[in-house]
């Protein structure tokens, strides 16, 4: 793979764009960002022409892989019909019965453009319904980029006043905020039992941290959280932005149990194209009927909800999750077996479809993680295998038993010249 075109379209990009990228974690690419022209199924082609294993997936929405036709199709349809109108559609209830009926606590919903939108959203109802202000999230977890809740990071937080993860951060925002430990019970207990003195109004939980590490939840953890919540009257948030749709048709209530109030839903819901929702309880949702303001030109787009009522149409056929599971589980077993090989190299963790490397330190976070991770990542790029700075992987049903075994002859080449 020369990546020649991509380090020129890198240094253009850079005179116009900030950062070169349009999301600043991507700049984190080794050797640098690569800048594709097409991507099919599971493949990406770049300037060059050059082709590539995608184990990006556009980081994490393309759970049908690249073009599915069947979501390309219902969206050119409507295109040529209707952009952003304005008004309503039939799509917003269309879409909304399709995402409803997938998921086990949905009985309304809020349409939004993106994740962190629509955490903000989930908090606002949250806080309008009870009456209270703070947050309490988890240490590792993300939620979005927005002042309020960017913090808490590092397993190191937990327990301790949140502080601004960015610079031009708001440190006032970050008030309402309380960082507790995940799956850490005895923690929750004592922070929620004092939930009407703390001025707790909701719990916002990563039901798996995906970006901490792809750490599932013991059932005891869920299950606490949502006793604790009914018995102080607190808001039980789940964050299923990358989760949700991926490992689960109905998300994280259907795979462990303990339903929330709301979900916040994101990347995998629309097949590729942006969309976001506020899944939950009809009461919660109907505030917008009294005094809580949602808004947002571009919510329940035509173009996206079309996306969105093919996609679930699509994710309604449980064979789609039996692949998933399937190619993702010979992912691990081969692609681990083969850093295994070699000491030292690390391991993953899996959730479904949802892996993290980990390396022998066990340090894994947002922004990247340690150990061999950094240059793996440059050595598979450059035999033509994509994968993710912070190391999380993510399959779809594109990808095949092909696809994976070129992965791991590649790999081995990688780990002996290490």
């Amino acid at each position: 793979m020369a990546l020649e075109s991509s380090r020129l379209a890198y240094e253009r990009a850079k005179g116009s764009v900030g950062g070169g990228v349009g999301s600043g974690l991507r700049a984190a690419m080794r050797p640098h960002p690569l800048f594709v022209r097409e991507a099919r199924g599971a493949h990406l082609w770049d300037l060059d022409g050059d082709r590539y294993v995608d184990y990006v997936m556009a980081w994490g929405p393309l759970v049908l892989g690249h073009g599915d036709p069947r979501i390309t199709e219902a969206v050119a349809e409507v295109a040529t019909r209707m952009q952003v109108v304005g008004t309503g559609h039939e799509l917003e209830y269309l879409a909304a019965e399709a995402v409803l009926a997938a998921v086990p606590h949905g009985e309304r919903l809020l349409w939004s453009n993106t994740g962190t939108e629509a955490v903000q959203v989930a908090l606002r109802l949250a806080r309008a319904a009870t009456g209270r202000r703070r947050v309490l999230k988890f240490a590792r977890s993300y939620h979005g980029w927005h002042d309020s809740v960017y913090a808490g990071l590092a397993e190191a937080d937990s327990g301790k006043p949140a502080a601004p993860a960015s610079k031009g951060q708001s440190p006032s925002a970050l008030d309402d905020l309380v960082v507790g430990g995940f799956n850490d019970v005895a923690v929750a207990e004592h922070l929620l039992a004092e939930a009407v003195e703390r001025d707790i109004a909701a719990v916002l939980v990563d039901p798996i941290l995906s970006n901490g590490g792809v750490e599932a939840p013991t059932a005891e953890f869920l299950l606490t959280l949502r006793s604790l919540c009914d018995k102080y009257g607190v808001i039980l948030i789940f964050d299923e932005v990358i989760a949700g749709f991926r490992i689960a048709r109905g998300g994280a209530a259907e795979k462990y149990g303990g339903r929330p109030d709301l979900s916040v839903f994101g990347k995998a819901m629309a097949g590729g194209f942006t969309q976001s929702a506020v899944v939950g309880r009809a009461d919660l949702i109907d505030q917008v009927d009294d005094g809580v303001v949602h808004a947002g030109t571009f919510n329940s787009n035509p173009i996206a909800l079309a996306a969105v009522e093919a996609t679930m149409r699509v994710l309604a056929d449980p064979s789609v999750y039996e692949t998933l599971d399937t190619i993702s589980a010979y992912f691990d077993a081969k692609v681990g077996s083969a850093l295994e090989a070699v000491p030292g190299s690390g391991t993953f963790n899996r959730v479904g479809s949802l892996l993290q490397y980990v390396p022998a330190s066990g340090a894994t976070g947002l922004h990247g993680t340690g150990g061999s991770w950094g240059a793996i990542l440059e050595g598979m790029l450059r035999r033509g295998h994509l994968f993710m700075p912070s190391g999380k992987v993510f399959l779809s049903t594109a990808h095949t038993i092909s696809d994976v075994e070129a992965t791991v002859e590649a790999l081995e080449k990688v780990l002996c010249e290490l």
